[in-house]
């Protein structure tokens, strides 16, 4: 089978470490994110995107569609039923795509992890790439949280 024309090019350069370093630090430092919030995490989010601790100047902005952005944040218990919808939210973001989960009600479960209806981590519906522990993580937090995917990214993995 024959790949198409762009398909040969695209397997050339990706071979070249280069311009695979130029590409993975852009990714890096143009996190388009939009957060998935079910629980009480959004003021620490609110406050992230302030003034105080500006974000923005990790080239991280939030974005209000899910198809165009690279990044989503789960924040907030995620039940069984609302499980479905955020593998349906993750298969919509096109590739790459990154995940944080936010706070211990996504990590864990958190206060309801012993619910018939909770999901046990989010783990077990889509592959987190970092993990935000805290209840409500401080902003400084989810800054780190940003500065590790943006470390993991450039390292290419």
């Amino acid at each position: 089978m024959s790949l198409k024309p762009i398909e040969r090019i695209r397997t050339k350069i990706s071979c070249w470490k280069p311009i695979k370093d130029m590409l993975n630090w852009g990714r890096a430092w143009s996190l388009w994110w939009v957060h998935y919030e079910t629980g009480c995490c959004c003021p620490e989010i609110m406050s992230l995107v302030a003034a105080r601790f500006d974000h923005e100047r990790l080239g991280a902005i939030p974005f209000p569609t899910l198809r165009e952005c690279d990044l989503i944040i789960i924040e907030g218990v995620v039940t069984k039923k609302m499980a479905k919808r955020l593998r349906m939210i993750y298969d919509q973001m096109p590739d790459p795509k990154y995940v944080i989960a936010l706070g211990d009600c996504a990590i864990t479960g958190g206060f309801w992890w012993d619910s018939y209806s909770v999901v046990q981590g989010v783990d077990k519906v889509v592959p987190v790439d970092v993990y935000v522990p805290g209840c409500p993580p401080r902003p400084e937090q989810i800054l780190q949280g940003f500065r590790l995917l943006q470390k993991k990214i450039m390292e290419g993995k």
